[in-house]
């Protein structure tokens, strides 16, 4: 069965893809699901260039959704997080990459933090299956 791939709805310009790319590859290999990319990067009080946000439908999804990422960023960029929190409770992991912070959450608490409306002057890249 081929996997589906998602398809960027509107283009942005960002620095260093691969990473990017990695961590969407990793969401999509663990079936997470509502991907949004955050370009931070015109933004002068941004924490990091990049967010990418997504969600798991239980906690064991979200640990391994989070796993998954930390195992193919590894695997093809060679970039291991600098720091990640959250897997206690599973709800929200947080991947720091540095330059790109990935949030992994559970669909009601990625609602309460509404982080697309928190950060709206960001350009935002969809990603929607095919």
């Amino acid at each position: 069965m081929a996997k589906k791939k998602a398809k960027i709805t509107k283009k942005t310009t960002v620095k260093n893809s691969s990473l990017p790319e990695a961590i969407i590859k990793g969401i999509q290999e663990l079936k997470g699901q509502n991907i949004v990319w955050l370009d931070l990067s015109h933004i002068p009080t941004a924490v990091c260039q990049q967010f990418i946000i997504c969600e798991g439908t239980a906690t064991t999804q979200v640990n391994a959704i989070a796993d998954s990422i930390k195992e193919v960023v590894k695997k093809e960029t060679k970039e291991i997080p600098f720091h990640s929190e959250g897997y206690e409770n599973s709800q929200w992991i947080l991947i720091d990459f540095v330059t790109v912070v990935v949030h992994v959450f559970l669909p009601e608490v990625r609602a309460y933090y509404n982080l697309e409306d928190l950060w709206a002057d960001a350009k935002v890249v969809e990603l929607k299956e095919k």
